[in-house]
């Protein structure tokens, strides 16, 4: 008889009440190239939840969750950069590896298009993990696999940013606190928005520069650009969409370059294209990064001591009450569960 291990699988007609803990056959030792890792912490981000709520179309019996951190139990044949006992973290595009983006859908992101994380043990390929930085927990590593990286591609990959940027950064989700703590990390002045003073407070702890309470202040775009004394920033971490991004348009600078990431607002919208023109500014989007970027940004935390703001952590039976917990809006940075 084969040994069960523990799993969440999302049953149709899908949404957080249908979120079932199974059992499932342990999928045994790896083949060629491939590692076993026992899963010890996945986190939750807005795209788990989209599959999750079920208005992200997925498959009856799909296993959620793209971020999984834990430990490697056994690697097969010909696999050298892991051995037992490594601490490693999963990759949102396991198929891309290096230079330009060859995808624009999730058909190979782990807990969309394949299964995913909320379970106790994989059986993957080894493009599937990445080494987690030295000095992080696995509920910090799985913090890194999507909203993490992404920061890091904004900022760092597309954005090229330099000590002495200025960024600003939309709410308090996952991506846009940890735009804030790598930009500080990176020399860089940071205007944080938030609809919630008390978030903003959080964000001054974490060395924010200026706080703009956008529920007061609904023309953000225009006071961003008189802290800077018309200027504008010189990158805005947008992850609200079509209902944030006309004051993201006031707020960037001249040449600025704007990251559109999200689409918390919806999924289309107007654009002001007159202005975006006028500003020469560059609006680039991205979903995530590749493998050896999550590489690079494991060797950056490695080094500068940044660690995730984790608000709170849950069980993996509690998948559904973490999601209603991030639906809630109450949350200030990241939401793990924990095997």
């Amino acid at each position: 008889m084969t040994d069960k291990i523990k799993a969440l699988r999302l049953k149709e007609p899908f949404g957080l009440d249908n979120i079932q803990v199974t059992e499932m056959d342990d999928p045994g030792q790896p083949g060629p190239g491939e590692v076993r890792v026992k899963i010890k912490a996945s986190s939750l981000n807005f795209h788990d939840y989209g599959v999750a709520a079920g208005f992200i179309p997925t498959e009856d019996g799909r296993i959620p969750m793209s971020d999984g951190a834990g430990v490697v139990e056994a690697v097969g044949d010909g696999v050298e950069e892991f051995k037992v006992g490594d601490n490693v973290v999963s990759t949102f595009f396991p198929y891309w590896q290096s230079g330009p983006a060859p995808v624009g859908d999730f058909r190979n992101t782990p807990g969309d298009g394949i299964d995913g994380y909320a379970r106790e043990v994989v059986v993957r390929p080894t493009q599937f993990f990445t080494h987690q930085p030295k000095n992080y927990s696995h509920a910090e590593s799985a913090t890194l696999t999507t909203a993490g990286l992404t920061a890091w591609r904004a900022l760092v990959v597309d954005g090229g940013i330099k000590p002495g940027n200025t960024v600003l950064v939309l709410g308090s989700g996952g991506v846009s606190v940890f735009a804030c703590q790598l930009a500080k990390s990176l020399g860089a002045t940071v205007f944080a928005t938030s609809s919630s003073n008390d978030k903003l407070e959080h964000y001054k702890r974490l060395g924010a520069d200026h706080l703009i309470n956008y529920k007061e202040d609904p023309e953000w775009g225009k006071t961003v650009r008189k802290l800077t004394n018309g200027r504008g920033v010189d990158h805005v971490i947008e992850v609200g969409g079509p209902g944030t991004l006309p004051q993201s348009i006031n707020a960037v600078a001249i040449a600025g370059h704007i990251a559109l990431i999200g689409v918390l607002t919806g999924s289309e919208g107007e654009v002001p294209t007159a202005k975006l023109m006028a500003k020469q500014a560059r609006l680039q989007g991205l979903i995530v990064g590749s493998c050896d970027h999550q590489k690079d940004f494991v060797r950056a935390l490695e080094s500068n001591g940044v660690k995730p703001v984790i608000d709170k952590t849950f069980a993996l039976e509690e998948l559904a009450d973490a999601f209603r917990y991030e639906e809630s809006g109450k949350h200030f940075g990241k939401i793990c569960v924990e095997l």
